[in-house]
């Protein structure tokens, strides 16, 4: 066993618990059987999840027993949000969304050995409780008053919106899932975003009116944020999402390389598995040389092997070194090529033809006439070979992979163009 409660806070990651050094016993005595829950309100986690799985994966390491859940039934309800109502999907979606949410949690975990993880459902124990028995069973031991002062209650009903008895009983299903899981597993220890810590507190409190000796925790991470006041996790394409349909391994790749300097020392605590040492070189090498952007690679590569593979990581930093012309963009596979050239700015065409005409289609010029002058200066380029010609033509046998030309202006403009097929 190690010391991980040092470990989370060195890490950034220790928000709040209920009893830290009763916490801090119970971890050191261990092994200790903890569980983290992840609603299906999505067909894939998204890189905001990533704090808890990895928070996961961390105390595993440390030797404790994790139960990871899926909320087949919380998912269902959905906790409430700050300022309206979850849309309710369909149960057969939510279904196959477990299933989903699923695959992408059990790679990061070990199933084997002493302290193997195990997969659960809330819905095991939910599908056949009737109303009358949860009433009965579970309501007749929160109360509302409590209930009230929770802060994802509290700021819904302080909003026009104000809040549904359904959402409003989301934290007695959380409750309940941990009482359950305490009594099938002997679960101690419920881990979760600091925003949940009013879910977290509801099932201690469950446990200890129903099981007056229990010995039971809550830990909670800090919520991730930007320091330019923007959602950590958001672009200007949405949420960046784990499963590859959603996000492609190159956009996700491209989002850690993009992280602020100001941010990237958090980050790399709090989602890194590299040691202090190798930490704190990559932070000092930050603040000497910001622009080799040192940091940002390295947590780059390491996310995106965990999250997507060796194999496809080291393809997509072929497709980032290739589009600046310190590779073959021949050599890249057609669909890491069309996913790292769906990120830049990108024409269609009927067929190729004039570099100067496609240089002005997708913006890299403003004008044909400016587009000649940026060839005559020797800085014009088609798939990463010089234009010398200012009537130079693009044929049929340049696109990479029958579709693709990489268009550049200089050393860092790119653009793509994608001629029909047909």
């Amino acid at each position: 066993m190690t010391d991980i409660v040092d470990e989370l806070k060195w890490r950034g990651l220790f928000a709040q618990s209920t009893d830290e050094d009763a916490l801090r016993k119970a971890l050191a005595d261990g092994p200790v059987t903890f569980y983290c829950g992840f609603d299906p309100t999505a067909a894939s986690l998204h890189v905001g999840h990533l704090v808890q799985v990895l928070t996961v994966r961390r105390l595993q390491q440390a030797g404790h027993r994790p139960l990871a859940l899926v909320g087949g039934a919380t998912g269902q309800i959905g906790d409430p949000r700050p300022t309206a109502e979850r849309t309710l999907n369909d149960p057969e979606t939510i279904a196959q969304w477990v299933t989903r949410l699923r695959t992408q949690i059990e790679p990061f975990l070990s199933f084997e050995g002493e302290n193997a993880a195990v997969m659960v459902n809330n819905l095991d124990w939910t599908a056949g409780l009737s109303a009358i028995e949860f009433l009965r069973d579970i309501g007749k031991h929160f109360r509302v008053n409590k209930m009230l002062t929770k802060d994802s209650v509290a700021r819904r009903l302080e909003s026009q919106e104000g809040i549904s008895y359904t959402e409003f009983s989301y934290q007695l299903l959380q409750g309940m899932d941990f009482l359950e899981l305490y009594r099938r597993y002997g679960c101690v220890l419920q881990q979760g975003g600091s925003d949940q810590w009013g879910n977290l507190t509801a099932g201690l409190d469950l446990i200890h009116r129903l099981e007056p000796h229990a010995q039971v925790h809550a830990l909670a991470t800090p919520l991730m944020t930007k320091s330019d006041g923007t959602k950590f996790g958001k672009t200007e394409g949405g949420a960046v999402w784990l499963d590859p349909e959603m996000t492609s391994p190159y956009a996700f790749y491209q989002f850690w390389l993009n992280v602020d300097d100001r941010d990237i020392s958090t980050y790399m605590r709090i989602l890194s598995f590299k040691s202090r040492e190798e930490l704190e070189e990559l932070e000092r090498l930050t603040e000497e040389r910001p622009q080799a952007r040192t940091a940002q690679r390295a947590l780059a590569e390491e996310l995106t092997a965990l999250v997507h593979g060796a194999d496809q990581c080291a393809a997509v930093i072929a497709a980032s070194r290739a589009l600046f012309g310190q590779g073959d963009l021949a050599e890249l596979d057609e669909a890491t090529l069309a996913a790292a050239l769906q990120e830049l700015p990108h024409a269609r065409v009927a067929g190729p033809g004039p570099v100067v005409d496609l240089l002005a289609e997708v913006g890299l010029a403003p004008s044909k006439s400016a587009a000649r002058r940026t060839i005559k200066e020797g800085g014009a380029y088609v798939n990463n070979v010089k234009v010398t010609a200012e009537d130079a033509v693009v044929s049929a046998g340049d696109l990479l992979h029958g579709r693709w030309l990489v268009l550049r202006r200089g050393k860092k403009n790119l653009a793509a163009i994608e001629v029909a097929a047909g």
